[in-house]
């Protein structure tokens, strides 16, 4: 068994509304049905959707403050004004930032660009760079992604004699800026019909009212910005990152060019995926540790050589941001898990704040403890020297953020963002009200489901649905993002063939399934750890992303596996190792390294006359013995541990099998979680074994007693003559022998062995020995010659039967 890390949910769709669409747009059912759970029914709302990138685009005047901001901008070009673009340093800022510099040009304006230092300046408008801008003979400022917030900084440019036009698309505050203009999609008074624009967009929408005809090229920025900052990918974002993929995949700009060789990728076939994972993460990496006008540069420049050096820094900056926030995750996970240890609870918010981190990565970092907890969660830098933290919030479904960090205003120096995710700073003396106030909020709005994580799939259908024609019509939704995800699909019961490890860690996990005569390849990224507990023949289900790989002119699908699941106890096999203890210890290694929410609590169990010769060899494991009547039967248990600590158990160990079949049901019955079981035990000396009993054998025997009655033979000399005659071995006949004595054809005397002169007529089946003989057999018959998928089909029989 392996349980899913998410509750999964599906949609089910209206099967003949799917048909009836189907027909109607001359598409797959299975397209059909996504469309329709997706809220398009309608078949020519949904053929403009999947049109994408030829939809219209809204009129940029019906932003508020654009017909401020466009005279205003023209003037100071016309007059020779000196204009200050200031921008953000995440990659939405640097695209927006990239974009204006673009405009700028084009415009022939006189213009310089500001980007403060994420660690040494932090987010928003600051006073010194006022002050600069003045000095240089700024006379305009314009912002790009920032200064919806920055209420005393743009009265203090007001006071220097510079007017700011402020373009931004974060949550507004209750109190406005005395801005020359604020062009904000989300400003309560601004009637602009789509409010999930990206800074870049609203960049490019002022753009759009000043030249009119954009150039396609530079819709390259708005998607890059767009998909970095997680927008929803609808509505005029839809039609805006449709163009900016298409222009890429045409010709990409110079730097963009760079950037994907360096990724390992090619500037053909880009998608939000190549954006995402590729191109992002290493503009982010200029701002997280160096100064973000270095990706300004490289989105910026026409020289080759110059894209090529400066993509080959941000690929380094991003390797090394890689590693400094796996170490900021490991230090915030070992604190969390000592607090769990000490018997305090993970708090509702986690908020850990550490010296010496660096400023540019605990968004990151917050990111992956969200993931691993799935608790609205915190990370802050702080400042050793003046106590100052600064710090990057991730939130979850039904916790807004913003709003949470508004309540704790008071004790912060800054803070900004949205629903989701925010960015704040504030002095160290405040943390732990910060924390308190935090969790305050959290008991007002939060609920226990809230701290389950969902998964929801679109719709379920089998491996043979997943063809080729398939993969290629569902592209048709792209491209793929926020509010508009990459269709996942819901697998169920997929017999598993194959199970392999990827990377030189082996930290990924490919698994070959088949279901309904299709075998189809799936990808696991991050779960190589679940290998090891994935047994052949298992049926797993699975939530995945449908893709085609080729590879060496072969074409064929492949599924990315977003979660899974094996929901049926799994039987492993070491049987007859010549190191049982050593590969109990590995396996029990592997065991806790499970990702959260697996528990993984073992046990061992032998018979009552080998715990003793054992016990010495798992002093730290729990070891129980077989006991008929009682079910299990504790033996040299650590102190404090209670017989209910059976329901804790999730794995155990075999390492002797138990003299009857009855035992291995007692197991059964006593560890009621049990997920896996792993064979230990060895082979039995073939002197012992028994057989599945028939009549004829039981007739025989009881004829070779019958002709030996006569003789003065012990019953151990009896015994012998009878393996004797029959091949039966002497465990086999001693086992009949108590049958025999049960339903009273045989009597024992003073040592000797005799038929019963008038044995009452009982059928073999009303013998309890009988009945518990063919069982013992057919257990050992599995147990010890049985491959190990036919163990694991009888053990989950028979945990059926006995549950």
């Amino acid at each position: 068994m392996i349980k899913s890390k998410y509750n999964w949910k599906c949609q089910q769709p209206d099967r003949q509304k799917a048909e009836e669409l189907a027909g109607q747009m001359n598409i797959s059912v299975i397209l059909a049905s996504l469309l329709i759970n997706r809220g398009m029914a309608d078949a020519e709302f949904a053929e403009k959707f999947m049109r994408g990138g030829s939809g219209e685009l809204h009129d940029p005047f019906l932003l508020s403050g654009m017909q401020e901001a466009v005279p205003r901008i023209l003037h100071a070009i016309a007059a020779g004004e000196r204009i200050l673009i200031y921008g953000d340093y995440d990659a939405d800022g640097v695209s927006s930032t990239s974009l204006m510099i673009r405009l700028m040009r084009h415009l022939g304006a006189d213009f310089d660009y500001y980007i403060p230092h994420r660690s040494k300046e932090g987010y928003g408008l600051h006073n010194h760079a006022l002050d600069l801008a003045r000095e240089k003979g700024t006379s305009l400022i314009i912002t790009v992604d920032t200064g919806i917030s920055a209420v005393s900084q743009i009265a203090y440019a007001n006071e220097l004699g510079m007017d700011v036009i402020v373009t931004d698309h974060h949550e507004p505050p209750s109190e406005l800026p005395q801005a020359y203009a604020l062009i904000n999609p989300k400003l309560s008074h601004c009637p602009y019909p789509f409010k999930g624009l990206a800074g870049v967009g609203v960049a490019y929408k002022l753009a759009s009212a000043l030249i009119g005809e954009v150039p396609e090229e530079w819709l390259q920025l708005v998607a890059l910005g767009t998909i970095a900052d997680l927008m929803p990918l609808m509505d005029e974002n839809r039609v805006l990152v449709s163009r900016g993929l298409k222009s890429m995949d045409k010709e990409a700009l110079i730097g963009a060019a760079a950037l994907l060789r360096i990724a390992g990728g090619s500037d053909k076939g880009v998608n939000s995926t190549t954006i995402g994972f590729s191109m992002a993460p290493r503009i982010n990496a200029s701002g997280r540790l160096s100064h973000a006008s270095r990706a300004v540069s490289l989105l910026t420049t026409e020289d080759l050589d110059e894209a090529d050096e400066i993509a080959s820094e941000l690929d380094l900056l991003n390797r090394e941001r890689q590693q400094m926030v796996e170490d900021i995750v490991q230090q915030a996970v070992s604190r969390l898990e000592a607090a769990s240890s000490e018997g305090k609870q993970i708090p509702s918010v986690i908020v850990i704040a550490g010296e010496g981190w660096n400023v540019g990565v605990v968004g990151i970092v917050a990111s992956k403890i969200l993931e691993r907890y799935y608790r609205p969660t915190i990370i802050l830098a702080v400042n050793p020297e003046t106590g100052e933290c600064k710090g990057s919030a991730r939130s979850i479904p039904g916790f807004d953020m913003y709003e949470a960090l508004t309540g704790c205003a008071d004790l912060m120096h800054h803070y900004g963002g949205h629903t989701a995710a925010a960015g704040m700073s504030l002095h160290k003396d405040n943390l732990a009200a910060f924390e308190e106030r935090l969790n305050e909020y959290a008991a007002q709005v939060l609920e226990p489901e809230h701290f389950v994580p969902v998964l929801s799939a679109d719709l379920e259908c089998s491996l043979n649905e997943i063809t080729i024609p398939l993969i290629q019509e569902l592209e048709l939704l792209s491209p793929f993002g926020m509010e508009n995800s990459c269709p996942r699909l819901l697998i169920r019961g997929a017999e598993l063939v194959e199970t392999r490890t990827m990377g030189r860690e082996g930290n990924h996990l490919k698994l070959t399934l088949r279901q309904n005569g299709a075998v189809v390849e799936a990808v696991a990224f991050g779960k190589g750890v679940l290998g090891t507990f994935i047994t052949e023949g298992a049926r797993v289900d699975l939530v995945v992303e449908a893709s085609i790989n080729e590879w060496n002119g072969s074409v064929k699908p492949q599924l990315m596996i977003q979660d899974l699941s094996v929901s049926h106890l799994q039987v492993f096999d070491f049987r007859s190792c010549p190191s049982p203890f050593k590969i109990m210890d590995d396996f029990a290694t592997k065991l806790r390294q499970l990702p959260s929410g697996q528990t993984a609590r073992t046990a061992v169990v032998c018979r009552q006359s080998s715990a003793e010769r054992y016990r010495p060899d798992l002093v730290d494991s729990l070891l129980w013995v077989y006991d008929e009547e009682a079910g299990l039967h504790e033996s040299g248990m650590r102190p404090g541990l209670a017989v209910d600590d059976l329901s804790q158990i999730t794995s155990l160990f075999i390492l002797e099998l138990p003299e009857y079949s009855a035992q291995l049901d007692s197991v059964l019955t006593s560890i009621p979680n049990l997920e896996r079981i792993i064979l230990v035990h060895g082979q039995q000396d073939r002197y012992e074994r028994v057989e599945i009993p028939s009549r004829d054998s039981f007739k025989t025997v009881y004829a070779w007693i019958r002709h030996y009655s006569d003789k003065e033979l012990t019953e151990e000399q009896m015994l012998n003559q009878l393996v004797r005659q029959t091949g039966f071995t002497k465990r086999m006949m001693r086992l009949t022998l108590e049958v025999f004595e049960e339903l009273e054809f045989i009597i024992r005397d003073n040592g000797r062995l005799r038929l019963n002169p008038s044995p009452s007529k009982q059928p073999l089946e009303t013998s309890a020995r009988y009945l518990q003989l063919g069982a013992l057999a057919e257990m050992e018959q599995v147990m010890l010659r049985g491959k190990a998928v036919q163990v694991a089909e009888w053990m989950r029989s028979r945990t059926a039967a006995v549950s």
